[in-house]
């Protein structure tokens, strides 16, 4: 089961369970949209893998399997891809 992550790694933006703009890569890293678009350039910074949209719990399970409430923040690691090489 995903745990659901409650930000960004890279701003440290709150994506609660029912963002549409919450990304992951296949390790449950999670991003924002913008920050994949814009700053990692569609790689995770992590694993070095590609990102997809998180999906939506519905609520009815989200109730029994509630999101974790651990926040993550990467900011080492979250630069633009230009300025990695």
């Amino acid at each position: 089961m995903l745990e659901l992550r409650p930000n960004c790694e890279c701003c440290d933006r709150d994506l609660p369970p029912e963002s549409l703009e919450a990304m992951i890569c296949t390790f449950e890293c999670t991003f924002c949209r913008d920050c994949v678009e814009d700053t990692l350039g569609g790689v995770c910074p992590n694993c070095g893998g590609g990102f997809t949209a998180r999906p939506i719990r519905p609520r009815a399970a989200l109730e029994r399997h509630p999101a974790s409430t651990i926040r993550v923040l990467n900011v080492s690691g979250c630069m633009k891809t230009e300025e990695k090489a």
